[in-house]
């Protein structure tokens, strides 16, 4: 992804051919407001022999005189990965239509030490105190995840560094590795080469093992090119998500229209192979996001839509201080509940909370519960979304508090898909985290809720959930909203704004 003369471009990996993997390619779409998208001529093709078996991750850098250079992974026809550079045939088409690959590619091959399927996905460049510009690559030695580094002034010639960005041992092969710095003070993104006084760096990487994505926030070296994490025992691999449902292969760009760093990730599908190819299309790009630093906790990145989307409220309606006793559920009364823009807050009787016993639920877990049917004191609580009238398909999004026997209480933000959808050939999985929450502060939520695709933001960000649901019966004018609360002991108040959301306008660029 990027932004240049006026518009977004986010380059992505597709299959023209079939809705399964295979025969990649870069499509290419632009975009004024990262909402509606125009489809423009695919990008790059697998035409040379150091891509012929995939055109693969890249990024790009806009270089100091405004130029851009894009850097890729090819899979050569041994199906060795490759690094391979290329640029724009006209960098003064604002569209960036065609593409030029560097005609002597690949401008990296894999080192010494490093299998020939272990080296893929170059991240955005930034620059170094000496002047030159730096890149990680992703890959690993046995099982230990690696971002090995490399020098270059001309993006043609590479020097590697001797020592690792950074590695966790035990977490394989890293995928889609991302570095960017994210201020400590300001509420706004940071270029991709800031560093100094005030500035911490993230490192996330994907992990190919179980498929998700992971970061951590530490401190950068420029002079050795290395990391190191704040908290090692919440480095990358082991510790934070960026998203804990469906979401992988996240990037971020600097928007320096909007002066903010953006977030984009891939949701995949969860229902069968046959189902992809019945319908003829796979997996969606998320609601780009924007991404702070979280001041308050220190240890958290802060993930929200972009305001963008707002732009896509329709009517809006207000449920104020709505009680819900324990053990109830109450209908909200939404018209169509299959397009929204949720944003709830929900205070605790401070009692309950006092009165309430430690418990030996202190090591609740959200995948490994019972889910939103598992009747806690302190919990479940929140929305079922995409629900029927009965009931009989819904998907909770909800929070569980326990409080351990020396009565410290703890929050977990969860998303219960085990009864989202009739269909047989769908993931159920329950989904969640604990989620920090700071004395003083109540209980918020935001979800987007788009007919098969709900992503929960849980305290302003902190916890992030994307869930990815097929209803049967909860579509379109029948699909609903309830509040409800499972919890024994507990009684809530919520607020919440509900809005109706209009559709995104996304067609081919025309007479291109």
């Amino acid at each position: 992804p990027l932004f240049y003369k006026g518009w977004y471009h986010l380059f992505y990996q597709y299959n023209p051919d079939a809705a399964v993997w295979g025969h990649i390619v870069w499509g290419h779409a632009v975009s004024k407001d990262l909402i509606h998208w125009l489809h423009l001529p695919l990008a790059m093709a697998a035409d040379q022999w150091y891509d012929k078996n995939g055109v693969w991750t890249g990024s790009a850098t806009i270089l100091h005189d405004g130029k851009i250079v894009m850097l890729y992974t090819g899979s050569t026809t041994e199906g060795v990965q490759v690094q391979n550079l290329a640029y724009p045939a006209d960098q003064y088409d604002p569209l960036l239509v065609h593409w030029v690959k560097y005609p002597r590619n690949p401008v990296l091959v894999p080192p010494p030490g490093i299998g020939p399927n272990d080296f893929r996905d170059p991240t955005t460049a930034w620059l170094t105190s000496e002047g030159k510009w730096r890149i990680t690559i992703g890959s690993k030695i046995n099982k230990t995840g690696i971002a090995l580094v490399y020098d270059t002034t001309d993006f043609i010639n590479y020097e590697m560094l001797d020592g690792l960005l950074h590695a966790v041992p035990g977490t394989g092969m890293w995928e889609c590795v991302d570095f960017f710095p994210v201020s400590e003070t300001e509420n706004n993104g940071l270029e991709t080469s800031i560093n100094g006084p005030g500035v911490k760096h993230v490192v996330k990487a994907s992990l190919d093992d179980d498929r998700h994505d992971y970061y951590a926030i530490g401190t950068y070296n420029d002079r050795n090119g290395t990391w190191i994490p704040d908290r090692p025992n919440i480095d990358v691999g082991i510790g934070l998500r960026y998203d804990y449902g469906i979401y992988y292969a996240a990037k971020t760009f600097y928007d320096q229209n909007k002066k903010r760093r953006v977030l984009w990730g891939w949701i995949g599908e969860s229902d069968s192979e046959a189902a992809d190819v019945k319908k003829g299309w796979a997996s969606v790009q998320s609601i780009p996001r924007t991404i702070l630093f979280d001041k308050k906790t220190g240890t958290h990145l802060l993930q929200w839509p972009v305001e963008e989307i707002d732009s896509l409220r329709l009517k809006g309606k207000e449920f104020n201080q709505v009680r819900i006793q324990a053990g109830s559920v109450v209908p909200l009364d939404i018209d169509s509940a299959t397009q929204l823009d949720i944003i709830a807050e929900f205070k605790i009787d401070s009692d309950a909370l006092k009165k309430a016993t430690g418990s030996s639920d202190a090591s609740f877990d959200c995948s490994t519960s019972g889910g939103a049917a598992e009747r806690g004191a302190l919990g479940p609580f929140g929305l079922l979304v995409l629900a029927d009238s009965r009931l009989s398909e819904q998907t909770p999004v909800y929070f569980y508090m326990t409080k351990g026997s020396d009565g410290n209480l703890k929050t977990f933000f969860c998303n219960d898909q085990s009864r989202s959808s009739k269909a047989s050939d769908v993931n159920k999985h329950i989904y969640g985290s604990l989620v920090p929450v700071l004395r003083g502060e109540n209980l918020s939520i935001r979800i987007l809720v788009d007919h098969s695709i709900i992503e929960s933001f849980g305290q302003g960000g902190r916890t992030v959930i994307t869930s990815r649901v097929y209803p049967t019966k909860a579509i379109y004018g029948a699909a609903k909203v309830f509040l409800f609360n499972n919890a024994t002991e507990l009684n809530v108040t919520a607020s919440l704004k509900i809005w109706q959301m209009n559709s995104a306008f996304i067609q081919p660029y025309p007479n291109l």
